[in-house]
C-alpha cells in the first residue's frame, strides 16, 4: 500500500509539469529485504538506500509525520532526499494537517530537484512593510495577496481557545504565539512553496506573483529571486518543451525492486607496479581490516586477483563465522609481478559472483589498481550492462584515470590513496565501503584512523572516545611499517583496565598488524593508548578504530562527507559536505575537520563550518583527490531536525470558517537530547578532481563568501546587526573590512549596492571566519522618522581588494513615537477596522453630546424647582 501510494504521488508530480521529459522519468521502489517476496518484484541493481531520492521510514524519536526535504542550502542545488513516514503516506486524516499528499509531494521534489526554498518562515512569521506612509504588519508568505486572520490558540488539555493577536511594543510585531491562518477561500493561485493546502494555490510564485518583503529562505538563498524563476532556469526545463497536445503525457514508469543478500567480490592489482612503495602490503592490511572488521555478517566474499591476467583466490563464501573471515584473508596476495590487465579481472569477478547468483543485477566488485591500462575501454559496454555495482580504488598518482568511469557508470564509490607512508588513506578508503541497504545495525563504523612517524624510542599516545550509541565489535588495530616485530603497545580502558601488547593479536601471514577485539561491549567512554617505537629507525605508526552500533534499538551516530562536485573546473570552488546524525536527527555543535589529500602527498586540514542544522560545509579550492572527515572531541547535544522543511500547516478548514488544530504536544528535553558526551567519528569521503589548474601557480581569484545570515535590531537609538563572518578566500581565513550599506529602498541597495548610504566601519576588524560578528552604531547622515524602514546589506573584502556578493538584507522598522501597525493581508480586516473606528468615534461623539444635553436638561430642572420652591414659601 505505501509502494501504490509512493507511484501515485509521483505520478501525479510529474503531470504537475507539463513538459516533454518530466513525465517521462522512470520510477524505482526498492522494498526491504525482510518484507515477503513477490513475483513482481525485481532485483535490485546500481540502486541504494543510500541514493534514493524519497526515503519511507518511521523518524527517530516521535516529532510527528512533518514530511521535510534534507538540502545543504545552496540555491538550484539538488537536495539530499525526501523523507515522508509509512503514516504520513497512509493516515487520510493527516490532510487536515498537510494538506492533500499530492501538492506535499510537488513541494517536497522542488526542493529535492530543482534546490527551491520555502517561502514561509517559522522562526520570523511576521515582518513590517510600510506603505504610503503607513506601518503593516506582514505575515511571510507568498504571494502577498493571500488574505487570513491573526490569532492566537491557547490550549488547557483538550479544550482550546483561540483570540486576536496584539502588538509587542517593543518589536511592533506581534506577540509571540501568534499565527497567520489564511481565509479558507481565497482566489491567489500562488504559491505551493507556501501554502500547498489552499485549494485555490496550484502555482509556484514567479516574477510578477514573487514577494520580495518577505524575510523567507527563498529570498535569502536565491537572490530575491521566485520559485518559478529558479525551476526554469534548471536543465530539467531549459532543454525541454511544454506539452501542447491534449492528448494524456506519457505514463511513468514504475518498478518494484527488492533487496538480496550482499555479494562483494574485491578484485586486487598484483601488477609488478604494486611492489613500489610498499603497496602490496598495504594493501593486505587494508583488506584484511575489511574482511575482519567492516563486512557484514551474512554476506558472501569471494576474491580475485590480477595482473597481466586474471585468477580466482578464493570462491565465494557467506560470513557466518568468524573461521570464514579469517579463512578469507589467507587468499589475500602478498607477492606482486607481471603486467595490469583490468578487464580480466573484472571478467573474473563476474564469474566468482555468478557461483551465488545467475545474474550480476545488486552484486558489487571493489577494483583497487595502480597502473596504466590502455586496454580498459573494451569492457566499458559490459561493465555499464551488468548490473553489478563497481566500487573504485585508484592507488598512486599513476593510476589510470578512465578507472572512474566504472564507478560512474555503475553508481559505485570511488576513491584514491596516495603512496604517503603516514596516510591512512587505503584503510580508510576499505572502511568507507559498506553495505548500502540503509540498516545500520549491523554497520561496522570508524572510530578513529590516525598514523604519524614515530622517533626511536618515541611514543605515539592518543584517546579514543566510545559512546553509548556503539561498542559492539570493537576492535582497536595496530599497524607499522618496518619492524617485523609490534611496537610496545599500552591500552586502557576508562575502568583503568589495561590491555598490552600481549593481549593483541599478530596474523603469521601480516607481521606488521596487531589487532585487539574488545569482549562484549566496550566501556563507554576515554580509552587511552600509548605505542612506542622499539625499532632501531623511525618508522609509521597507525592506530585505527572500528565498532558497531550497540544496540538495535539505538541508532549509532554517523558521520557522511562528500562533494558537491566529483569534477570541477579552476577556478570554481569545491564544497566539503559533511553530514553529522543519529537516525534522521542533525547533531549540532560537532568539531569537524576536514584533511584533504592532495596527489603530491601533502594534505591540507579543514575545519568545516556548522550550518546549525547538523549539515557541516566548507570551501575549497585544491587538487586533491581523497579526503577524509574526522570528527574530534565533541560533547554534543542531539536538537529537532526544526531547520529543514517542516511542513504541516496548523489549520484545517471544516464546514464553516477554518479552526486552529491543537498544537503539538511539546517534547521533552528529556526526549530530544542524547545524552551522548564525548564521541569520534572518521569517514572517507571519496575522491574528486579540479581540472585546469594553472601549471605556474594560482593568484588569488577567491573572494570572501557571501553572508547568508545578517540580522538588525533597532535598539533604542542605535542599529544592532550580527552576522557570520565570512573568510578571506570563500569561507577560509578572515576578511580584511566589510562595507555596510543602509538604504529605505530594498531594490536600491540590492542591485544598486555602491550609491546605498555608507555605515562608518573603521572600528569594525572582521574576526575569522565562521564566529559570529557583532556591531552597533547609530545612523548618521539619516533623518529617523516615524514608520521608516531601513535595510541593510554588507559586503567583505579580502587582502586582495576582492568583494563578496551582497549579503542577505536585513531589516528594521523605526518608530519614534509609541505605535501599533496594522496587520496586512487580512481579509477586509482593514477596511471593517476603519468602519469600526469610524463608527466608533461618531457613537463617543454622540455620547458626549448627548451627556452634555442632559446635563444640561438637570440643570435647568434643578433651578426650575428651587425658583418654584421659593414662590409657594412667598405665597404662603
Amino acid at each position: 500500500l505505501i509502494a501504490s501510494t509512493v507511484q501515485f504521488l509521483i505520478h501525479k508530480t510529474f503531470l504537475f509539469f507539463p513538459y516533454q521529459d518530466m513525465v517521462k522519468e522512470a520510477v524505482k521502489i526498492i522494498i526491504p529485504l525482510h518484507w515477503p517476496p513477490k513475483p513482481e518484484y525485481l532485483s535490485v541493481k546500481t540502486e541504494s538506500y543510500d541514493k534514493a531520492d524519497v526515503i519511507v521510514a518511521n523518524p527517530y524519536l516521535k516529532h510527528g509525520d512533518d514530511p521535510y526535504t534534507l538540502q545543504y542550502g545552496r540555491c538550484e542545488e539538488k537536495g539530499r532526499y525526501i523523507h515522508f513516514t509509512p503514516n504520513f503516506l497512509l493516515n487520510d486524516t493527516l490532510h487536515n494537517i498537510y494538506g492533500s499528499r499530492g501538492k506535499v509531494f510537488v513541494h517536497e521534489w522542488a526542493h529535492l530537484r530543482w534546490g527551491v526554498f520555502d517561502e514561509y518562515n517559522n522562526d520570523a512569521r511576521f515582518y513590517v512593510s510600510v506603505n504610503s506612509g503607513k506601518a503593516n504588519v506582514e505575515a511571510t508568505r507568498c504571494s502577498a495577496d493571500i488574505t487570513g486572520k491573526y490569532i492566537v490558540q491557547s490550549c488547557t488539555k483538550n479544550n482550546c481557545t483561540t483570540r486576536e493577536c496584539e502588538y509587542d511594543q517593543q518589536t511592533k510585531l506581534f506577540e509571540a504565539g501568534c499565527t497567520f491562518v489564511p481565509d479558507k477561500r481565497q482566489n491567489v493561485r500562488a504559491s505551493i512553496m507556501n501554502m500547498q493546502s489552499l485549494s485555490s494555490v496550484v502555482e509556484f510564485c514567479d516574477q510578477s506573483t514573487h514577494n520580495e518583503n518577505a524575510t523567507n529562505m527563498q529570498n535569502k538563498m536565491c537572490n530575491y529571486k521566485s520559485t518559478w524563476e529558479v525551476i526554469m532556469n534548471s536543465t530539467d526545463f531549459s532543454n525541454t518543451s511544454p506539452i501542447n497536445s491534449s492528448s494524456p503525457p506519457f505514463e511513468t514508469s514504475f518498478s518494484l525492486l527488492q533487496t538480496k543478500d550482499r555479494v562483494v567480490c574485491l578484485v586486487l592489482d598484483v601488477s609488478g607496479s604494486m611492489i613500489v612503495y610498499n603497496r602490496i602490503n598495504r594493501l593486505y592490511q587494508a583488506a584484511e581490516i575489511f574482511l575482519l572488521q567492516i563486512i557484514e555478517m551474512d554476506s558472501w566474499v569471494g576474491i580475485v586477483t590480477f595482473h597481466s591476467t586474471a585468477q580466482i583466490t578464493c570462491n565465494l563464501k557467506q560470513i557466518v563465522t568468524e573461521n570464514v573471515r579469517h579463512d578469507l584473508t589467507k587468499c589475500l596476495p602478498t607477492s606482486a609481478g607481471g603486467g595490469t590487465n583490468i578487464c580480466a579481472g573484472v571478467y573474473k569477478g563476474f564469474e566468482v559472483i555468478k557461483q551465488k547468483y545467475s545474474n550480476l543485477d545488486g552484486s558489487e566488485i571493489v577494483l583497487l589498481t595502480d597502473g596504466e591500462d590502455k586496454n580498459m575501454s573494451n569492457c566499458l559496454t559490459e561493465v555499464k550492462n551488468s548490473g553489478s555495482i563497481i566500487h573504485t580504488i585508484a592507488l598512486g598518482s599513476n593510476a589510470v584515470r578512465e578507472l572512474e568511469e566504472f564507478s560512474d557508470m555503475t553508481g559505485g564509490l570511488k576513491f584514491y590513496a596516495t603512496d604517503t607512508v603516514d596516510s591512512n588513506g587505503l584503510i580508510d578508503t576499505f572502511s568507507g565501503i559498506s553495505s548500502g541497504s540503509g540498516n545500520i545495525s549491523e554497520r561496522s563504523i570508524q572510530l578513529e584512523s590516525t598514523a604519524q612517524s614515530v622517533a626511536v624510542k618515541q611514543w605515539m599516545n592518543g584517546t579514543v572516545t566510545v559512546d553509548s550509541t556503539v561498542g559492539k565489535d570493537t576492535f582497536f588495530v595496530v599497524t607499522w611499517d618496518r619492524s617485523t616485530s609490534p611496537p610496545d603497545i599500552l591500552l586502557r580502558d576508562p575502568k583503568e583496565k589495561e590491555y598490552r601488547t600481549s593481549n593483541f593479536t599478530v596474523s603469521d601471514l601480516n607481521l606488521q598488524t596487531a589487532r585487539l577485539k574488545i569482549a562484549g561491549t566496550a566501556e563507554v567512554g576515554d580509552w587511552l593508548y600509548w605505542i612506542q617505537n622499539n625499532h632501531t629507525e623511525s618508522q609509521v605508526i597507525s592506530m585505527i578504530v572500528t565498532s558497531r552500533p550497540a544496540s538495535l534499538a539505538v541508532p549509532p551516530v554517523t558521520v557522511k562527507a562528500h562533494m558537491n562536485k566529483d569534477t570541477n573546473n579552476f577556478p570554481n570552488p569545491m564544497v566539503i559536505y559533511a553530514e553529522v546524525s543519529q537516525g534522521f536527527l542533525p547533531v549540532l555543535g560537532a568539531t569537524v575537520m576536514a584533511t584533504v589529500e592532495q596527489q603530491n602527498g601533502s594534505a591540507v586540514e579543514l575545519r568545516l563550518l556548522d550550518d546549525g542544522s547538523g549539515n557541516l560545509i566548507t570551501s575549497l579550492t585544491f587538487l586533491p583527490t581523497h579526503f577524509v572527515v574526522c570528527i574530534l572531541e565533541c560533547l554534543c547535544t542531539l536538537l529537532p531536525n526544526l531547520s529543514l522543511r517542516i511542513q504541516s500547516i496548523f489549520f484545517s478548514f471544516g464546514a464553516g470558517d477554518i479552526k486552529m488544530n491543537a498544537p503539538r504536544p511539546e517534547v521533552s528535553d528529556d526526549e530530544i537530547q542524547a545524552k551522548l558526551g564525548s564521541f569520534n567519528r572518521v569517514a572517507s569521503g571519496g575522491s574528486f578532481v579540479v581540472k585546469n589548474v594553472p601549471s605556474g601557480g594560482t593568484t588569488d581569484v577567491f573572494p570572501p563568501c557571501k553572508i547568508v545570515d545578517l540580522e538588525a535590531q533597532y535598539e533604542e537609538d542605535k542599529i544592532h546587526l550580527s552576522w557570520t563572518a565570512p573568510g578571506n578566500d570563500l569561507d577560509e581565513g578572515q576578511a580584511e573590512r566589510y562595507i555596510i550599506k543602509m538604504s529605505e529602498s530594498l531594490l536600491d541597495l540590492r542591485n544598486t549596492f555602491e550609491n546605498a548610504t555608507s555605515v562608518n566601519t573603521s572600528s569594525l576588524v572582521p574576526n575569522p571566519a565562521g564566529t559570529k560578528e557583532s556591531f552597533q552604531f547609530r545612523p548618521e547622515n539619516f533623518t529617523i522618522e516615524n514608520d521608516t524602514i531601513i535595510y541593510f546589506a554588507i559586503r567583505a573584502v579580502d587582502n586582495a581588494s576582492l568583494t563578496s556578493e551582497v549579503s542577505s538584507i536585513a531589516q528594521v522598522a523605526l518608530f519614534v513615537t509609541s505605535k501599533e501597525c496594522s496587520p496586512a493581508g487580512a481579509s477586509n480586516d482593514d477596511a471593517i477596522n476603519e468602519d469600526i473606528n469610524v463608527l466608533t468615534i461618531v457613537l463617543i461623539v454622540a455620547g458626549c453630546v448627548a451627556a452634555l444635553l442632559i446635563a444640561v436638561s438637570i440643570t435647568v430642572c434643578i433651578l426650575h424647582k428651587k425658583n418654584r420652591r421659593g414662590f409657594d414659601e412667598i405665597r404662603m
